[in-house]
Parts: C-alpha cells; sequence; structure tokens
C-alpha cells in the first residue's frame, strides 16, 4: 500500500521545474504512481479528437500529473510549504503542521 503525505484539496508549492515557486490546489492525487495533478501547474497542449458527433475537437490545454516529491504541503494557518507529521488524536491519525503545530 502507497500511501502520500499530499491528498486531494490540500494546497501545495512546487519545489523544482519549469512551475518553481507557484501554488496551486490538488485537484487529483494518484499514490499508486506517486503522482498528483496540480491546477494550473504543468499545463500540457492536447490535440483532442472529437469523439461524439456534434462533439467540438481541437487543441485543449490540460494539466498533466507531476510526482508528489515535487510539491510540497503549505500549511493553511501559517502559510509556509512544511512537511506534514502525523499524531493520534483520539485512536485517528491526524497531519500536524511541523512548523506551527496546527492541525493540517
Amino acid at each position: 500500500m502507497n500511501t502520500m503525505s499530499i491528498k486531494k484539496g490540500d494546497t501545495v508549492v512546487v519545489l523544482s521545474g519549469k512551475d518553481k515557486g507557484k501554488q496551486g490546489t490538488v485537484l487529483e492525487a494518484m499514490p499508486e504512481s506517486r503522482k498528483v495533478i496540480v491546477e494550473k501547474i504543468n499545463v500540457a497542449t492536447r490535440h483532442q479528437k472529437p469523439r461524439t458527433q456534434g462533439e467540438q475537437g481541437g487543441i485543449v490545454k490540460k494539466e498533466a500529473p507531476i510526482y508528489a516529491c515535487k510539491v510540497m504541503r503549505v500549511c493553511p494557518k501559517c502559510n509556509k510549504p512544511t512537511r506534514p507529521a502525523s499524531k493520534v488524536v483520539d485512536g485517528k491519525r491526524v497531519r500536524v503542521c511541523k512548523k506551527c503545530g496546527a492541525e493540517i
């Protein structure tokens, strides 16, 4: 079982590559391939054929997956990039910010 510290809906900052320093929201997390799709990050151009009659084809811009190790979670409280620590509260594992201690 592959587990990632980044989940769908998290705000992340890109650490390396052409979009370094940009922030975005995770649209999809793929733990089996250790990749994430981030909103408005790593946008690729696709040539798409119309699939059904009446549908429009053409050139479409679409977010491509990037490795989860190239992004870091941003704490909603202190607004700093952080590696989330895990803590057990009431028998449940929760993610905690290493910088301010807030529950993520």
